[in-house]
């Protein structure tokens, strides 16, 4: 069930903000990041084209601040599209990122893939992701650091810091700051998803909790608020409905809850149903979940299932030995 903004009275409670102010909050930063495009054409197919769902709704539900807007896409064209513009930029804006401590080189690019009736857009980095940095020599690489290590955080949140102290002087410049194969994260706590795209109910097939399902559409600028997902962040009760990646439905779980948010023993025994259904000694099956939770995060371990399959040429991989390289690994 949905509710529009009309239907909203009542809802709020305990200060909640009201709809009407954050549908003109998400406008408003969307607007600002659009006027940073100075490509018109663009401009206008991603006006018409763009969801901004997740976390940041709930935030603002909930009185807090959003940490970041996520921005998707309805259609692959427009995906594409500014997928490349992004590159293109990250490029132009930071030369140096096509080398890594002086000697290895890294080629980014776009790729779209086709398959089926649907195709997908990739980022392609010759890393687990690459970020730009204040210093002349300030471009580091997920690949050299430890899988879950502090210093692995922190990566993320100094090259985003650099730009936020950038903002300061000039606000809202949309820099892109950080790029992996799914996302293209820019100052100013915009994320662009690539990964996937497609009309609202599209998109939330690949969302694992009902509380994340909120959406603002841009081409009419309406803020959708399901029934299910305001009680559900009301309670702070997490709900799973299902997802392509029920793997990363557990790492995510953890984040929540401490946050504190709640879930009982049957929405876990949900997601375990759910992974039971998947065959994780497949080589190609766990490398796509791994990829569902963070491909930074866990690049180090895919790196190393990707050369035991080129050594052994086999497609599966044995429990032992996947436990054995965890145990290594983090």
């Amino acid at each position: 069930m949905m509710s529009s903004v009309k239907d909203m009275k009542g809802v709020a409670r305990g200060g909640t903000m009201k709809a009407k102010t954050i549908k003109r909050i998400l406008r408003r930063r969307f607007d600002s990041w659009l006027k940073s495009i100075p490509d018109l054409k663009l401009q206008e197919r991603i006006d018409e084209n763009s969801i901004i769902t997740g976390g940041s709704i709930v935030s603002m539900l909930l009185n807090e601040k959003a940490s970041d807007y996520d921005i998707y896409f309805r259609d692959l064209e427009t995906t594409a599209k500014v997928a490349r513009y992004y590159v293109n930029l990250f490029k132009k804006q930071n030369p140096k990122c096509k080398f890594r401590g002086g000697a290895k080189a890294v080629d980014i690019g776009v790729l779209i893939e086709t398959g089926g009736l649907e195709g997908r857009v990739r980022i392609v980095v010759k890393s687990a992701g690459i970020a730009s940095a204040d210093k002349a020599d300030g471009y580091a690489f997920f690949e050299a650091l430890e899988p879950g290590s502090p210093e692995q955080e922190e990566f993320i949140e100094e090259a985003v810091a650099a730009a936020e102290r950038e903002e300061k002087a000039e606000k809202y410049e949309y820099k892109p700051v950080f790029l992996t194969s799914n996302a293209i994260t820019l100052s100013d706590r915009v994320q662009l998803v690539i990964r996937f795209y497609g009309q609202p109910e599209e998109i939330h097939k690949n969302y694992d909790f009902i509380h994340c399902t909120n959406y603002w559409k841009s081409w009419d600028n309406e803020l959708v608020l399901q029934k299910e997902a305001l009680e559900a962040i009301l309670t702070k009760e997490l709900r799973y409905v299902g997802s392509l990646y029920p793997l990363c439905s557990l790492f995510r779980m953890r984040k929540f809850i401490k946050k504190g948010w709640t879930i009982n023993a049957g929405q876990v025994l949900k997601i375990a149903l759910q992974l039971n259904e998947m065959d994780l000694t497949d080589i190609k099956t766990l490398e796509d979940q791994l990829i569902g939770v963070d491909v930074a995060y866990m690049q180090d371990l895919i790196n190393k299932l990707r050369e035991w399959k080129e050594e052994k040429g086999k497609d599966k991989i044995d429990r032992i030995y996947i436990c054995q390289l965890i145990d290594e690994i983090f």
